[in-house]
């Protein structure tokens, strides 16, 4: 199962392996289930990925994976609509957020730290895409809270390949 805005879920924590649970959507067990955000008046605890593709987990339960206010502006409401309501969130510390460029979200790749980041040879790139204007916090500061361990989210635009770094504090 592939989403184009989160194209390793397993390997983001996403989805887990641990067990075999029942998802709540089409009542059928699996072993690799979703318990990520989901911002639904239901307390939905496991989803599988094949209900969280095909939109069926946000339907029934009336859910999203992602808060719309909480997201970069693009144009195209079948792109609003296939992060919103087809693809498997991120956990944050503070409230999530989903970066966007060239018109369309980006993928979400992990949870690097700075040395990661440096590791990656993109250290210059996400200083350069880098907004204060999410974060919250200015881009030397954003960069020391990280070597410090606090939380950082690696996007990448499918477009143009840029990363973006957004970062929250605990």
């Amino acid at each position: 199962m592939t989403f184009k805005y989160h194209p390793e879920p397993k390997k983001t924590g996403a989805f887990h392996q641990d067990k075999t649970v029942m998802c709540e959507c089409c009542e059928k067990e699996t072993n690799v289930y979703y318990s990520g955000p989901f911002y639904s008046t239901e307390n939905v605890k496991h989803l599988c990925p094949e209900c969280i593709a095909s939109g069926s987990a946000a339907e029934k339960f009336n859910g999203a994976f992602q808060d719309r206010e909480s997201t970069d502006k693009v144009s195209d409401k079948s792109k609003i609509d296939e992060l919103i309501h087809r693809t498997p969130g991120y956990s944050g510390w503070q409230q999530e957020y989903w970066l966007a460029c060239c018109d369309d979200f980006c993928a979400f790749l992990g949870y690097p730290d700075w040395n990661e980041i440096e590791k990656m040879g993109i250290d210059n790139e996400v200083e350069e895409t880098y907004r204060d204007d999410i974060c919250m916090l200015d881009f030397d500061t954003a960069k020391e809270q990280l070597k410090a361990g606090e939380q950082g989210y690696l996007f990448k635009c499918l477009h143009c390949g840029k990363h973006y770094l957004y970062i929250d504090v605990d």
